[in-house]
C-alpha cells in the first residue's frame, strides 16, 4: 500500500504542474492571442468572386436561417450555392423558394450516393462543380451569421496572411446543461492534438480545420484533389487541412468573436453519437485514441479519484495514514487547481465559467464518447451519420 500511495501522489503531483502550466497559457492567449471580428478591414478593393457552398441533408430546421443570414452579408461578390443531399423533409422545398426570391441563390438537388463517398464529401463536390468562384467557402447547414462582414473579414483576412484555406472557427451556441458541460471539454480533446500556433506554423506538421467555415482558394482545391481526394473520410475538414498543408500550401486557422455561431448538437444522446463520430474520424487510430483517453482520465479524473481514495483510507486507518492523507489533500488542491483553470479557459471561449465545476462530469461523458469511437475499430463495425451507414472498422 504505500507504493501505491506515493505512485498516486506522485502521478497528481504531475497533474498539478501541468494545470499550473495551463494558467500560463491561458495568460499568454489573453495577451497576444488574436481574434478575428467585424473590426477586421475588409471586403478587398477587387473583392474575388466567392460561392459559399452548404450541404445540406434533412436541415429544415436549420436551412433557411443559414441561408438567409448568408444573404445579408454585405460582400459585394458572392453566391449560395445550397447541395440538397438526399433530404426527407422540406429542406429542398425552403431553399426553392429562397432562390425563387434572390438569383444569389442555387438549389443543387442529389438523389444518390455513390460507392465509396460520404454524404457531405459527395454533396461538397457536386456543389464545387457547380461553383464560379475564385474562392470557395464551405458552411455547415446549422451556421448563423451573427455579423454582415463575416464573408469580408474572412477574404480580407485570408488574402493579408497569404492563406490557401483559411478556416474560422465556430463560437458554440450551448444553451442546454449537457451542451455547456461536454461541449468545451471534447473541444479541449482536440487540442491535445491540434494546437493552433502549431497548425498555423508551416514548420510543424499539424493540420486543423472546422468543416463549420473553410474558406479555400479554387486553385488550391483542385490541386489537392478536392473532395475526390478524402471521398470516404467522416471528417472532410481535418482531411482536406492534412492534405492541403502536405501540399505545401498554406494553411490557417483563426477564432471569431461576433462573426458567426454554431449549434452542434442539442441533447446528450447527439453530443455522444457526434462527438465519438468527431473523435473516430479525426483520430481514427487505436494509438490516437487510447493516449486521448489516457490523457482525459489522468488530468481530468485522477485528482477526484486521489482525493476520494486518499480520503477515504485514511479515514479507515488503512496503513500509511499519513501518506493516504497527504495524496487526499495534494489530490484536492490540484482538483481545485484544475477547476481555477477552466473556469478561466471557459471565460476565454465564451462558455458558461459558472459550470467550471462541472468539468469532471464533463469528462466522465468525453470518456464515454472516445470509448464509442475506440468500438468503431472492431471488424464490421458502422458508423452512421444523417441516417447513412458507413463502415469504419477494418
Amino acid at each position: 500500500m504505500p507504493a501505491l500511495s506515493i505512485a498516486i501522489l506522485v502521478l497528481v503531483g504531475l497533474v498539478g504542474l501541468v494545470w499550473t502550466s495551463r494558467h500560463l497559457l491561458i495568460w499568454r492567449e489573453r495577451r497576444t492571442g488574436f481574434l478575428l471580428t467585424a473590426d477586421y478591414p475588409g471586403p478587398p478593393r477587387d473583392a474575388p468572386f466567392v460561392s459559399v457552398l452548404v450541404a445540406a441533408k434533412d436541415e429544415e430546421q436549420n436551412i433557411e436561417t443559414c441561408v438567409r443570414t448568408m444573404l445579408s452579408q454585405e460582400y459585394p461578390n458572392f453566391e449560395v450555392i445550397v447541395c440538397n443531399d438526399r433530404s426527407a423533409d422540406r429542406t429542398g422545398e425552403i431553399v426553392a423558394r429562397i432562390a425563387a426570391e434572390d438569383p444569389r441563390v442555387r438549389l443543387v438537388n442529389i438523389t444518390e450516393l455513390p460507392e465509396g463517398w460520404c454524404g457531405k464529401n459527395n454533396a461538397m463536390r457536386q456543389g464545387a462543380r457547380a461553383a464560379r468562384g475564385e474562392w470557395i467557402c464551405m458552411i455547415d447547414a446549422d451556421c448563423r451569421q451573427t455579423s454582415p462582414r463575416t464573408l469580408s473579414t474572412a477574404v480580407q483576412y485570408a488574402l493579408d496572411r497569404g492563406a490557401d484555406l483559411l478556416s474560422v472557427l465556430p463560437v458554440l451556441e450551448m444553451k442546454g446543461f449537457w451542451e455547456n458541460v461536454v461541449q468545451p471539454v471534447c473541444g479541449g480533446v482536440m487540442m491535445i492534438w491540434f494546437n493552433p500556433d502549431k497548425v498555423n506554423s508551416p514548420r510543424h506538421p499539424h493540420a486543423y480545420a472546422n468543416g463549420a467555415f473553410m474558406l479555400m482558394k479554387r486553385s488550391a482545391y483542385d490541386a489537392v484533389g478536392g473532395h475526390e481526394a478524402v471521398r470516404n473520410q467522416v471528417n472532410e475538414d481535418m482531411h482536406l487541412a492534412a492534405i492541403t498543408k502536405a501540399a505545401g500550401l498554406h494553411l490557417r486557422v483563426v477564432r471569431n468573436h461576433g462573426l458567426y455561431i454554431v449549434r452542434m448538437y442539442t441533447s446528450l444522446g447527439q453530443i455522444l453519437r457526434g462527438w465519438s463520430r468527431i473523435f473516430f474520424g479525426t483520430f481514427g487510430t487505436l494509438r490516437r485514441l487510447s493516449i486521448s483517453l489516457a490523457v482525459l482520465v489522468f488530468m481530468g479524473l485522477l485528482p477526484y479519484l486521489g482525493a476520494i481514495l486518499g480520503f477515504v483510507l485514511a479515514a479507515a486507518g488503512v496503513g500509511p495514514i499519513g501518506l493516504w492523507l497527504a495524496c487526499g489533500i495534494v489530490s484536492a488542491a490540484v482538483a481545485a487547481m484544475q477547476v481555477s483553470v477552466i473556469y478561466r479557459f471557459y471565460k476565454l471561449i465564451g462558455a458558461r465559467k459558472d459550470l467550471a465545476w462541472t468539468y469532471p462530469i464533463g469528462c466522465g461523458v468525453a470518456t464515454v464518447a472516445l470509448v464509442q469511437a475506440l468500438g468503431k475499430l472492431r471488424k464490421g463495425a458502422k458508423l452512421v451519420w444523417k441516417s447513412t451507414a458507413y463502415p469504419s472498422g477494418s
